[in-house]
């Protein structure tokens, strides 16, 4: 008489199966992904748990200047950041593929320019361009023209030209070498893309399609979702930018504007570090007299284009591999085109 044996209990027992459609455990691994919103989360928690420790550390001036800076940066930022929410979840639900194809020239070459044309009717900084510029690549925009987009938005708008305008009052050339400079960098920007970029640098974050919601829903949807998304890497971008704020000395900018090579460099650092959103940049370099009106205008060419929270924003949305290679690049760019043009024009 045949006894069967049954598996003896331990560890072969409590063996994971290999789960349908990929390897062991790869589902699990896949949800704890570091993400905007588990930052956020984790930052919420330590504030909470060390809330003791952190109020008297706030005590202190250097703190309550950090607080000031990070605090007046958010606010600052954060209604263009919801724009381009609205803006992107608007284009992703509303618009039709169809209406890219026909309002942008099939050619790659001519699409960059007119993209970049086409900043100038987004009302918004650079925290609206972001999540823009992700919505119309999704829909079919050519990247080198999404892109040409993202960078001249910011910078030739009506809002930002007319602030320029009103804060150089006495040199009205520094609204048009502003708008050259930005849309020469911009359409550059997209043409090198089209020739030297790779699909594989630019990662954009899947969304879930919601079957049987209305458009409505999805729009809000995604608002929500864009807004948390790009709004932690908004929050660590301004972390960032006031700390490297209230720790640089006054007294290098002094030494910088005495030598006109280092003072373009020293106001192209300065414009990545302060983070100042394109609205209110002039206002800022026009009380840097000591400057040079080319270095001024390096300062308002490379802020709109690459910051700290812009660089945040960029790795959040498209990756980080596309975030190392376009910003330094951007950054050289930005440098050599706003000198090129105040050479010229200041």
């Amino acid at each position: 008489m045949a006894i069967s044996k049954a598996a003896p209990p331990g560890p072969i027992s409590r063996t994971r199966q290999p789960q349908a459609g990929g390897e062991p455990g790869r589902r699990g691994q896949e949800g704890w992904h570091f993400n905007s919103s588990l930052a956020l989360t984790v930052l919420l928690l330590v504030v909470v748990l060390m809330q003791g420790p952190i109020r008297r550390a706030l005590a202190t001036p250097v703190m309550q200047s950090w607080m000031t800076v990070f605090v007046a940066m958010v606010v600052q930022a954060l209604p263009f950041l919801v724009l381009g929410a609205l803006l992107s979840a608007a284009i992703a639900v509303f618009v039709p593929p169809s209406f890219f194809a026909r309002a942008l020239p099939g050619r790659t070459a001519l699409a960059v320019p007119v993209a970049g044309v086409a900043g100038a009717v987004l009302p918004g900084c650079e925290c609206a361009s972001v999540p823009v510029a992700s919505a119309l690549v999704k829909r079919g925009v050519t990247p080198a023209a999404a892109l040409a987009f993202l960078l001249s938005a910011p910078a030739i708008n009506p809002i930002v030209l007319t602030a320029t305008a009103v804060a150089f009052p006495r040199d009205p050339r520094m609204v048009l070498a502003r708008f050259l400079a930005s849309l020469l960098v911009a359409c550059v920007m997209g043409w090198l893309w089209q020739r030297l970029g790779r699909t594989d640098w630019l990662r954009l974050p899947a969304h879930t399609e919601h079957t049987g919601q209305s458009k409505g829903e999805r729009f809000w949807g995604s608002v929500r979702h864009d807004t948390m998304h790009a709004g932690g890497f908004l929050v660590l971008g301004a972390m960032a930018a006031a700390t490297l704020k209230t720790a640089a000395p006054a007294s290098w900018l002094r030494t910088a504007a005495g030598n006109p090579v280092l003072a373009v460099l020293a106001l192209a650092v300065l414009s990545v570090v302060l983070s100042i959103c394109s609205e209110a940049d002039a206002f800022v370099v026009a009380s840097l007299t000591q400057f040079s009106l080319t270095a001024r205008l390096t300062f308002l060419v490379v802020g709109p284009m690459i910051d700290l929270k812009l660089f945040a924003m960029q790795v959040g949305t498209f990756g980080r591999g596309f975030a190392l290679r376009f910003a330094p690049t951007t950054f050289a760019l930005a440098i050599a085109g706003a000198v090129l043009t105040g050479t010229v024009l200041l």
